[in-house]
């Protein structure tokens, strides 16, 4: 059979001309030395089938318009360099290059080395027993490395945001914990241990004598607990830590240990500096890793790097364990250029690294695919018409997708997609601003999407002219304060967004009394976007702008959140706004860039263009209208009192507040309709129903009962549905 077939040819009366339909290759992982890409005699790798399309359409083979499709063969395909894909690895319209796994089971496509179960033998070495807790010393084991890979292992750096140093390991497709102190089981804080006396911030002090303590140094405090007693410094430990705000966290090695005093000195300073606090927050928090001692729980692990030993504490038995050392510092796909090329299927896993650079592309698509198990981001992609479809984004140590292109100084949309995509676990190693999708740029589309379970944000947006639709997004922000599920902040320009029928629920994290998570967050004078239908339900503060102006509130349903809404006037009193010692804070001069006075952007943002005419400071602009809020525990409406001193000036109408047992508030602000009902008599909203979602839906039908012109949200539309590569739905 030959390896190029055509497809089709077809000739119609009157026309001379004839369709090229594609051409096909194929890349089996058991593949013999001799290969041609024929189904008898296949490619053992992707790249090689990469450079047959070069040579074929170098040769004149490979017909203009023609396309080639790559089928995958089930296999592990291990590689320690990138996939790349250039300019000269495109296809056309007609004629895509398409990359799919073949069905019957599963291609893998990682950046690590798997581990036999055998490698893995029982600890004799004493000196070595010695050091763990007795309790663990008959379950640890041990794998020789030193015959498996030659290089050396690299050291972590002193300090660190994000990933550590190369490799990590993986069981069963999970990734394992190097050891650490507290124990991610500690349920008394959830796996962090805490701190309230600071010797140095760190800080600079201009009137110190010491020319070191002049600048950022690093700084000291005080931890009564003796557990870094059992430590060896020496080794390197690192203390992963928010040691002041509780949006910004860094791992920072410990440089001495004063043992009678209990004093830690940080190797390294911190750019915040050492307790300075968040929102009044007087403790900060932290946990050890890379500390031998503590490898004393199931899952945990540790790397002698030096002579090349690996440690881990199974969980279960090994014999039948998926075991992968991801060692690859590449990430494993690398895109340059390319226009009309898919990939379709695979699962790409195993990288100390990021899943996809995908850079400058045109309708470059990635479909029902797994990216997974990442030390850096899943799919990184900058450019125009692509699309990330029906893919599972999980076990990412940055963030999941990102979407860049378009052009905001002409308004020029990217329509760039993502969509139906299940993105979970991720912010494993850099735990703050790096979000389930991160959208920049103009006109990207981020819609019927899952996110779940991250420390930090669930979608962090910029730019102009996105449309974030029907998305699901719970437990997130589940250990950081002053954070948002959405958010974006202090710029003017980033306008025309909308958020509209996205489902926030069950978030988490920082101090309750604080109330400091929000649902979606504009945080510091952040303007122009549009928040319409979306359902918020235990999602701390569910709306919250900071500042900003032309900002509508229309027809958002709001269950069982301390806060419904909050509206404050920072730009009034903050010694920040358009100060040139805070450059992030020159709002006027973001807006200047632009040329925002100037079509097209004077006539898309007209409000924008008069801004420095119409009380720049003012959070105005901000229409509140048809929302419902019912059972808002601490408030409806937080509004400071600059906000409350503009009321006047404010568009509050036909909006609803409930409180049904009289226990939470309603509202005092004009504009709203409210309902208490009390212990004895409860207001029915008519729920009969034990799923979250059917009562909210029922919630729903009362309240457009009621006397507010509330639009009917799609909640049962909202969130992933089946397709072709989406065949069955997860369970939450």
């Amino acid at each position: 059979m030959k390896a190029f077939v055509f497809l089709s040819c077809l000739v119609f009366p009157g026309f001379a001309s004839f369709t090229f339909a594609e051409q096909n290759l194929y890349v089996s992982a058991d593949a013999t030395a001799e290969s041609d890409g024929s189904p008898e005699q296949p490619f053992n790798t992707l790249n090689q089938a990469r450079d047959k399309i070069r040579q074929l359409r170098k040769e004149g083979k490979l017909k203009q318009g023609e396309g080639v499709t790559v089928h995958i063969n089930p296999g592990i395909y291990s590689q320690q360099s990138s996939l790349e894909l250039m300019a000269q690895d495109s296809g056309t319209e007609s004629g895509p290059i398409v990359y799919r796994a073949a069905k019957g089971g599963k291609v893998l496509i990682q950046g690590g080395i798997s581990l036999n179960a055998e490698s893995f033998q029982a600890i004799t070495d004493e000196s070595v027993l010695s050091r763990l807790d007795p309790a663990a010393r008959d379950k640890v084991k041990v794998c020789d490395l030193s015959k498996i890979i030659s290089s050396p292992f690299p050291e972590f750096k002193t300090a660190y945001r994000g990933s550590p140093s190369a490799p990590w390991l993986y069981v069963d497709q999970q990734p394992m914990t190097l050891a650490r102190w507290p124990n991610l089981s500690d349920e008394t804080n959830g796996g962090w241990t805490e701190f309230s006396k600071t010797i140095d911030t760190g800080l600079p002090r201009p009137d110190s004598d010491d020319p070191a303590l002049k600048k950022l140094h690093p700084g000291s405090f005080v931890f009564e607990d003796s557990r870094p007693a059992r430590w060896n410094l020496e080794e390197g430990v690192w203390l992963h830590g928010y040691w002041t705000h509780d949006w910004n966290d860094e791992a920072i090695r410990i440089d001495t240990y004063d043992q009678e005093n209990k004093i830690i000195k940080l190797a390294a300073p911190h750019s915040y500096g050492i307790n300075a606090g968040t929102w009044g927050a007087k403790k900060r928090r932290f946990f050890a890793l890379n500390t031998f001692e503590e490898l004393d729980a199931p899952n945990e692990w540790y790397l002698d790097r030096k002579n090349k030993r690996l440690y881990y504490y199974p969980e279960n038995e090994l014999a039948t364990s998926e075991i992968v050392l991801a060692t690859s510092t590449q990430s494993l796909v690398k895109v340059e250029g390319t226009k009309h090329v898919k990939l379709i299927g695979m699962e790409f896993q195993y990288a100390h690294a990021d899943g996809m650079l995908i850079r400058n592309t045109d309708h470059f698509e990635v479909i029902g695919c797994v990216v997974a198990n990442l030390a850096g981001s899943g799919i990184s992609f900058h450019g125009t018409s692509g699309a990330i479809r029906s893919c599972d984004v999980f076990n990412i140590g940055r963030g999941g997708i990102s979407l860049n292109g378009g052009d905001r100084q002409s308004l020029t949309p990217a329509k760039n997609v993502a969509e139906n995509n299940h993105i979970h676990h991720y912010g494993h190693f850099q735990r703050t601003y790096a979000p389930g999708v991160g959208v920049h740029g103009c006109g990207q589309i981020v819609r019927n999407n899952s996110i779940h379970d991250a420390p930090h944000n669930a979608v962090l947006y910029s730019g102009n002219e996105h449309l974030f639709e029907l998305n699901d997004v719970y437990r997130v922000v589940m250990e950081t304060g002053d954070a948002g599920a959405f958010y974006t902040g202090r710029d003017w320009t980033s306008r025309g967004n909308i958020l509209r029928h996205n489902f926030i629920h069950d978030l988490g994290g920082g101090e309750a009394s604080h109330v400091n998570t929000m649902g979606i967050y504009l945080d510091d004078c952040d303007s122009g976007d549009t928040l319409e239908g979306n359902v918020f339900y235990r999602a701390g503060r569910a709306l919250m702008i900071g500042g900003g102006r032309d900002n509508p509130v229309l027809n958002n349903l709001v269950v069982d959140c301390p806060i419904g809404l909050h509206i404050d006037a920072r730009g009034m009193t903050w010694k920040q706004w358009n100060n040139p010692d805070h450059p992030s804070w020159m709002l006027e001069e973001k807006a200047e860039r632009l040329n925002y006075r100037q079509a097209p952007w004077s006539t898309r943002y007209p409000r924008l263009a008069a801004i420095m005419n119409e009380n720049p400071r003012e959070p105005l602009g901000n229409p509140i209208r048809n929302n419902a809020f019912i059972n808002c525990s601490k408030q409806v409406c937080s509004f400071d009192g600059n906000v409350k001193k503009l009321l006047d000036k404010f568009e509050i109408v036909d909006n609803l507040a409930v409180s049904t047992t009289g226990e939470a508030k309603v509202s005092d602000v004009q504009g709203f309709n409210n309902l208490t009902g009390s212990k004895e008599k409860p207001i029915d909203l008519g729920v009969d129903s034990q799923s979250t979602r059917e009562s909210l839906s029922q919630i729903q039908k009362w309240v457009q009962s009621q006397k507010i012109s509330f639009e009917a949200i799609p909640i049962e539309n909202i969130g992933l549905y089946k397709d072709e590569y989406r065949i069955a739905l997860p369970t939450q």
